[in-house]
C-alpha cells in the first residue's frame, strides 16, 4: 500500500541562502552590500545583472529582509515590506503605474519598502518610460533592485539611474564545495570527481547544480558516484580521456578504437566524445606551465590527476592532437561517414608519440628520390649515422586557427632546404649556361607543368620571359597573388631548371610590375580584340553568323 507522501522541497529551496555569508562565489558583492548597509550609502535602485542561478534574487531578498532589521528587533518580521514582481507577466504600462501608485504610501512598520523586479528586461518600452520618474526620484522610504539575465535589453535611461552589481559565473570549486556541505548534512557518501561532473555540467548555475544533485539522489539517495553521475547525465567521466592518453602514449591504436567503441555503444555520439578530448587536452596543456594552472577550474583531487598525466607527455604531441581534434570537429557535420572520419582521427593521434619518437632518433632517413635521381633500382631505406643540421622553422600563424599563405610558402622553403641539406653544397655542380638556355628550360618545365593539368601555373610561368642576372632567375609578375603561387611551387619549379641545366646555384627572383596588368585580357571584349588582332577572319565570322561579343 502507498502511504502519503511527504511534502519534499528540492535543494535550490531548501538551500537557498538567508544571509550573505550562505552566498557562494558572490564574495565581493556581498562584501560591498554589506558596507554601504553599514555605511548608510545604499542606492535607492540598484540592478543586479548576471547569468541565471548565481544568486541574483537571493541577494535580493537578503539585502531587502537586512535593511530593515536592526539589533533591537532582529526578530521581527518585515516580509510584508518586501514586494516582488515578475516583469514577465507584468510587463504592461498599467502594471507598472499600479506599482507607482503602491510607492507613494509609506510603510507602517519598519523604514523602507524594498521593491524587487525580477526579469526586469521583459518590460514593454512604455513601461519601461512610464517607471522613469519613480526610479530617478523615488521616495525615501523605497529601495528598488531590479534583477536581470539580459543587460543589454535594458534601456540606457534606465541603466544611468541604477547603481549596477554583474554577478559572475559561480566557479566550479565554489559549486563542489557548496554541494560536499549538502552532502554532509543530509548523510549522503560521495566521490569528489563525481560532484566535478555535476559543476561542469551546471556551468556556472549554483541552482542548476541543486537540480542535478535532486536528480541524482532520487536515483541513489545513499551515494554519489562517478558511474551513477554519468548515466543520469549522458556524460563522459575524465577517466574515458585520462585512458585514452595513456594509450596515446603507448601507441595502441587497436585499443584506442576498441575504446572508441565503447563509448559509441553506450549512446553517445562520437563528436562528443571528441570534444570531450579537446577539452583535456586543452587541461593537460595549461597544466604543463605553474602560471597556467589556475585556470583548471576542478577540485583539488581532480586537477592533481591532470597535472600527474600532464608531466607524461610533451606539448608538442599534446598540440598536434588538439589540431587534429579541432579538424575533426570541423568537418565532422559534414562527413558523409562520421564514424570513418572520428576513426581516422583517433588512428592519427595515436600515431603521435611514434613519430615523435622518430623526430628524436639521430638517424637521418634518405628521401626515395635521392635513389631515383642515381638510378639505383628497388631502394630500401638507409640510414646514415651523419646527424643532418636542419634550419629553424619559425611558423608565425595569423589570428585563425590556420596557417597563412606567407605560413605555406615558409613551409615549402624550409622542406626544399631541408632536402638539399643532405649534399654538401660546395660538391654540387655549377655548369654555366646562357639566357638563351634558361628560356627553353623555362619553356619546357611550363610545358610539363600545362601537360598535367596545372593550367593556372603553366599561365603564370608565362607572363614574363625570365632573364639572367649572375646566377638569379629574374622574373616580373603583375600581383602578388601570382608571386605567392609561383613561390609555392618554387621548390619543384628550381629542382627541374637546376637539374636540366646541371647548376645547383641558380636561385628565383620575383619582382611586381603592375603596368605587366596591361598586357592580360579580363573583359569579353579585350579577348575578342586579342583574338581579331590574330586573326581578321574573326570579325567576317562574327558578322556572317550575327554573334554577339
Amino acid at each position: 500500500m502507498i502511504t502519503a507522501m511527504e511534502e519534499y522541497i528540492v535543494s535550490a529551496r531548501k538551500y537557498r541562502p538567508r544571509t550573505f555569508d550562505e552566498v557562494a562565489g558572490q564574495e565581493a558583492i556581498t562584501s560591498t552590500l554589506v558596507n554601504a548597509i553599514t555605511n548608510n550609502q545604499l542606492a535607492q535602485a540598484l540592478l543586479f545583472t548576471g547569468p541565471r542561478g548565481v544568486g541574483k534574487t537571493s541577494c535580493a531578498r537578503i539585502l531587502a529582509k537586512m535593511i530593515n532589521s536592526s539589533i533591537d528587533n532582529d526578530n521581527q518580521d518585515f516580509a510584508y515590506n518586501i514586494f516582488e514582481l515578475d516583469a514577465a507577466s507584468n510587463n504592461s504600462v498599467d502594471d507598472i503605474r499600479n506599482l507607482t501608485e503602491q510607492v507613494r504610501i509609506p510603510p507602517q512598520l519598519g523604514k523602507y519598502k524594498v521593491y524587487i523586479i525580477d526579469e526586469v528586461h521583459m518590460l514593454s518600452t512604455s513601461a519601461f518610460n512610464a517607471f522613469l520618474k519613480t526610479l530617478e526620484e523615488p521616495p525615501k522610504h523605497c529601495i528598488f533592485i531590479l534583477a536581470t539575465t539580459e543587460k543589454h535589453k535594458i534601456i540606457p535611461t534606465i541603466l544611468s539611474r541604477c547603481q549596477i552589481y554583474d554577478f559572475k559565473r559561480i566557479t566550479n570549486k565554489d559549486i563542489v564545495e557548496y554541494l560536499i556541505k549538502i552532502c554532509k548534512k543530509e548523510g549522503v557518501e560521495f566521490e569528489s570527481e563525481a560532484l566535478d561532473i555535476i559543476a561542469n555540467k551546471a556551468d556556472g548555475a549554483m541552482r542548476d547544480a541543486l537540480s542535478i544533485f535532486d536528480r541524482i539522489l532520487s536515483y541513489n539517495n545513499k551515494e554519489i558516484t562517478v558511474k551513477d553521475v554519468s548515466i543520469n547525465l549522458n556524460v563522459l567521466d575524465q577517466e574515458i580521456y585520462s585512458n585514452t592518453i595513456d594509450l596515446i602514449l603507448e601507441n595502441k591504436i587497436p585499443e584506442l578504437l576498441l575504446l572508441l567503441d565503447s563509448v559509441i555503444s553506450k549512446g553517445f555520439e562520437a563528436i562528443n566524445y571528441i570534444s570531450g578530448l579537446s577539452t583535456y587536452c586543452r587541461n593537460l596543456l595549461i597544466s604543463k606551465d605553474e602560471k597556467t594552472i589556475i585556470l583548471l577550474d576542478y577540485s583539488d583531487n581532480s586537477k592533481q590527476k591532470i597535472i600527474d598525466q600532464a608531466k607524461k607527455i610533451s606539448p608538442d604531441i599534446i598540440i598536434n592532437c588538439l589540431e587534429l581534434l579541432n579538424k575533426c570537429e570541423i568537418s565532422y557535420r559534414s562527413s558523409i561517414n562520421q564514424r570513418l572520419l572520428v576513426e581516422l582521427t583517433v588512428m592519427q593521434i595515436g600515431s603521435l608519440t611514434l613519430v615523435d619518437q622518430k623526430k628524436k632518433s639521430s638517424f637521418k632517413i634518405i628521401p626515395f628520390e635521392y635513389f631515383k635521381e642515381t638510378k639505383i633500382i628497388n631502394p630500401v631505406t638507409v640510414h646514415t649515422k651523419v646527424k643532418v643540421e636542419k634550419p629553424k622553422l619559425d611558423i608565425k600563424t595569423s589570428g585563425n586557427s590556420g596557417l597563412s599563405l606567407k605560413s605555406i610558402k615558409t613551409i615549402k622553403n624550409h622542406e626544399f632546404k631541408s632536402n638539399e641539406s643532405i649534399v654538401d653544397p660546395e660538391k654540387l655542380a655549377k655548369d654555366k649556361f646562357t639566357e638563351e638556355d634558361l628560356v627553353l628550360s623555362w619553356n619546357k618545365y611550363s610545358e610539363k607543368i600545362e601537360n598535367s593539368g596545372k593550367y593556372n601555373l603553366a599561365s603564370i610561368l608565362r607572363i614574363d620571359t625570365p632573364k639572367l642576372v649572375e646566377n638569379n632567375i629574374c622574373l616580373e609578375l603583375p600581383n602578388s597573388t601570382n608571386k605567392i603561387e609561383l613561390e609555392l611551387n618554387q621548390h619543384d619549379l628550381l629542382k627541374f631548371i637546376r637539374k636540366d641545366l646541371n647548376n645547383y646555384d641558380i636561385k628565383l627572383k620575383i619582382t611586381i610590375n603592375e603596368k605587366i596588368e596591361k598586357k592580360f585580357t579580363y573583359t569579353s571584349k579585350e579577348k575578342y580584340d586579342l583574338l581579331k588582332s590574330k586573326n581578321t577572319l574573326i570579325e567576317k565570322l562574327r558578322v556572317d553568323f550575327k554573334l554577339s561579343i
